[in-house]
């Protein structure tokens, strides 16, 4: 006979907290928000932090390199999606890693004896006006001088003019040699009113540029999720079961920070497999798995080796699997559960394996019951979908505008392997998820801040400074049908 819970499946929305004590010290500037990604010992720190508890979901609809740099830049990461052409996904977290690295290395290089010609055609195609001039015209190659838009003008220099003729020649730029610290590039950058810096080596050879405008956006974002030395910002992907093998070389090439297996149901011998090839081939690279909705799904992915373990099935907005499949949880119910085995396992085992809740969040205070349910961090879609950064269009719809948002188990993504059960087969036999739209929701940092905002005011008002306290100390309660409606606005006539 089959098992049954006795416990009922319950989502975010039949859930508020109790007020706790707020003390002088529970104010928004108080409130910590960072939280670890990846699993660690006890005593020691998680290779990665994240310094706002969310992720973008694995979605050719949100999680694009331009969404994956504004996220980073807010203090979040993202997991570039799979369900693209290796060669694809691998540039797209090359360009991440190349936005905005502190020490940058330079993609816009010619050689003296090219033209004016050449430098407008390279401008055009990179959008960038630092262009390095070097001896063979690589990155790497002999520096000989740096051309910007100041070195010429278009009115009166001949297109045909070869670059040697304008550029600004070696020994009247100010450099920086290899070793230099990035506060001492930044200083070298305002001393002299650059907009920047190159990097050489002992030879003269072009190692990096350092930009006055990365030091700019850095004090814009101080909540900004880079490495602490190069100040590249950290990027995830999305693998699948099938091709890991082919698709993780060419992301750790691309310079990739964390993976993530993206799967409906995680709870696989596919999952196992994915698991110890990476940690047999790349034991320094983080990697997620996932998704499970009970302890006994966690407990396997641990012993698998996973560093996350993503939690939910069937809860997200465009996400057909219970519907089509009878399979899932309510995502409140899944999260407390493994949440609880987290922590048992910490307590037997001194190994924290961070859970990621991943779907089931409607309205912002869902995230907070999220986290004090124990989630460590959030993967969202349909949050990050309505915004500028994210791939999809823009479209006008009975007046009002909305983006586009499908799920990677629809006949428009075409992700099978997201929903891979084994076997030679392959291709979608019935779809999982919609096509659908979700309203415009403008650039990400304002809707971001004002949702932020909101979570540290609800941990203010629970008493709680930081999202480990909150998970320790948050009173929890259920409410009726009756209850809900009683905590909109009612029995009153709403001015329009």
């Amino acid at each position: 006979m089959a098992i049954f819970l006795e416990q009922v499946s319950h989502t975010f929305g039949e859930y508020l907290l109790i007020p706790g004590l707020t003390t002088r010290e529970c104010t928004p500037q108080n409130i910590n928000l960072q939280t670890p990604l990846t699993k660690f010992s006890e005593g020691e720190e998680p290779k990665i932090r994240l310094n706002i508890p969310f992720v973008s979901a694995i979605m050719q609809s949100v999680s694009n390199d331009t969404l994956a740099i504004e996220l980073a830049r807010n203090g979040g990461l993202s997991f570039i999606y799979g369900s693209q052409p290796i060669s694809e996904q691998a540039e797209m977290v090359r360009r991440v890693k190349k936005f905005k690295a502190g020490f940058v290395t330079s993609d816009s290089n010619l050689k003296p004896d090219q033209t004016l010609e050449d430098v407008l055609a390279l401008t055009h195609k990179t959008g960038h006006s630092t262009i390095a001039i070097t001896e063979d015209g690589t990155s790497g190659g002999r520096l000989l001088g740096v051309v910007t838009s100041r070195d010429y003008r278009l009115s009166t220099t001949p297109r045909e003019t070869p670059i040697h003729q304008f550029m600004t020649p070696f020994d009247k730029l100010a450099v920086g040699k290899l070793g230099i610290t990035l506060s001492e590039a930044n200083d070298i950058i305002w001393e002299h009113k650059l907009n920047s810096l190159p990097i050489i080596d002992e030879e003269q050879r072009l190692c990096y540029f350092v930009f006055r405008k990365d030091y700019d956006n850095h004090r814009q974002n101080p909540s900004e999720l880079s490495d602490k030395e190069t100040k590249e910002l950290l990027v995830g992907a999305g693998i699948n079961t099938r091709d890991y093998k082919e698709r993780v070389p060419a992301l750790v090439e691309a310079g990739v920070d964390v993976v993530c297996i993206d799967s409906s149901d995680g709870y696989s011998i596919w999952q196992k497999d994915t698991l110890a090839w990476v940690k047999e081939h790349y034991p320094e690279l983080p990697i997620g798995a996932g998704n499970v909705v009970d302890q006994e799904g966690f407990l396997y992915l641990v012993e698998a080796g996973a560093d996350f373990v993503k939690v939910g099935i069937g809860g997200g907005s465009i996400c057909i699997t219970r519907e089509q499949k009878g399979i899932g949880r309510g995502q409140a119910t899944a999260v407390i559960d493994v949440a609880e085995a987290r922590d048992r396992y910490y307590e037997e085992h001194g190994v924290y394996i961070p859970i990621c809740s991943d779907g089931g969040l409607v309205l912002d205070y869902h995230m907070t019951l999220a986290l004090a349910m124990g989630a460590d961090f959030l993967m969202m879609g349909r949050y990050f979908a309505r915004f500028d950064e994210s791939p999809s269009k823009k479209l006008r719809i009975n007046g009002n505008y909305v983006k586009e948002y499908w799920g990677e188990g629809s006949n428009r993504a075409k992700n099978w392997q997201r929903y891979d059960s084994g076997g030679d087969f392959s291709g979608m036999k019935f779809e999982e998820g919609v096509d659908s739209y979700v309203p415009y929701a403008g650039k990400m940092k304002d809707s971001l801040d004002q949702t932020l905002a909101k979570i540290k005011s609800t941990m203010c008002s629970s008493g709680s400074t930081n999202i480990k306290h909150l998970q320790k100390h948050a009173k929890l309660t259920l409410v009726s049908s009756t209850s809900i409606v009683e905590g909109g606005a009612h029995d009153v006539i709403l001015k329009e």
